[in-house]
């Protein structure tokens, strides 16, 4: 794996500007409301990106406005963190445009997951920039309740290690092979990364943790991006994989997920965890992407570095 700094964003305190965007599908204002009450109870002042609430077709806007809000936030001193609204559609359309000097010289927090994996890649690639994989803005208490708000606000403010432990009752938990793995966390969403091939935003997974997760996406199509990963070659030399929620993956045919994941990547020789909570499924937990990680299959654990830094603060020197 091509080996450059790392790039971590300094952990938010109250007072804090985060701006809300929208770079891949649009949002209804009301389902904001309870994402802003939440961010603004940590002591957080919550901005909206000023495209945020459009709509062209499939996107939250054109490509002009998506980006536009996107690079304004990098580029705006005041805000500490880019907060995606949603997934959806349409961030790799702006993927090629973002301002990686920008990043380079103010790395911000960027959180969001599925479509937004797209941006988490290219920011990767362009600045080597710790991302965080956790639920967007669009908040809903009855799929993410109290224990994903806790863990999103700790990876947000938190200089710690992220500690997930897998859930006997997700989908994926039986999918356990092997002792252990160390490398770094690379992924999120599996459509996102099979689309990636081929793109300057494919990363290099030598040594990797691969974490994976999907929804909507019946059997036959994972086993198809999976052989499609495999086949390009992404998979070879990965330290192993951390599998998360693949909410709503089944089919008329009775193939399960566990079955495809099982056999898709079972014979790579690697550790691979499953039963994480992290993805499109209810209880969802945040994870960093682009830092060292551990997964322990045995103790059914993944631990990652922190997505954070704790702010440089100067030493007293007054009497």
């Amino acid at each position: 794996m091509l080996t450059r700094v790392l790039l971590r964003p300094n952990a938010l305190r109250p007072g804090d500007v985060v701006r809300l965007v929208s770079p891949s599908g649009p949002i209804r204002a009301e389902r904001l409301v309870r994402g802003i009450e939440l961010l603004t109870s940590w002591g957080l002042t919550v901005e909206i990106g000023a495209n945020a609430h459009a709509r062209d077709g499939l996107f939250a806007g054109t490509d002009a406005q998506r980006l536009a809000d996107v690079n304004e936030a990098l580029r705006d001193p005041r805000v500490r963190a880019l907060i995606c609204t949603r997934g959806g559609y349409g961030a790799q359309r702006i993927a090629d445009g973002l301002d990686f000097e920008a990043v380079r010289a103010d790395p911000k927090v960027v959180a969001g997951f599925s479509d937004i994996t797209a941006l988490q890649l290219a920011l990767w690639r362009g600045a080597r920039l710790v991302t965080v994989h956790s639920p967007g803005a669009g908040w809903s208490d009855e799929r993410t309740p109290q224990v994903s708000a806790d863990s999103l606000r700790a990876a947000l403010t938190d200089a710690e290690p992220v500690v997930v432990k897998a859930d006997p009752d997700e989908d994926t938990a039986p999918i356990r092979i092997g002792d252990g793995a160390a490398g770094t966390l690379l992924g999120g969403n599996l459509c996102l990364l099979a689309t990636s091939i081929g793109t300057a935003d494919m990363p290099d997974l030598r040594g990797a943790i691969v974490l994976l997760e999907d929804v909507l996406e019946a059997p036959y199509k994972i086993d198809r991006m999976l052989t499609h990963l495999r086949r390009a070659g992404a998979f070879d030399g990965v330290a192993g994989f951390a599998l998360g929620q693949f909410t709503d993956c089944a089919d008329e045919n009775g193939v399960t997920v566990v079955e495809v994941l099982t056999e898709r990547l079972g014979d790579l020789g690697v550790p691979i965890l499953g039963g994480l909570p992290v993805g499109h499924g209810p209880g969802q937990l945040t994870v960093p992407l682009g830092v060292p990680a551990v997964i322990d299959v045995a103790a059914g654990t993944l631990i990652t570095e922190a997505a954070v830094t704790a702010p440089f603060t100067a030493p007293f020197t007054g009497p």
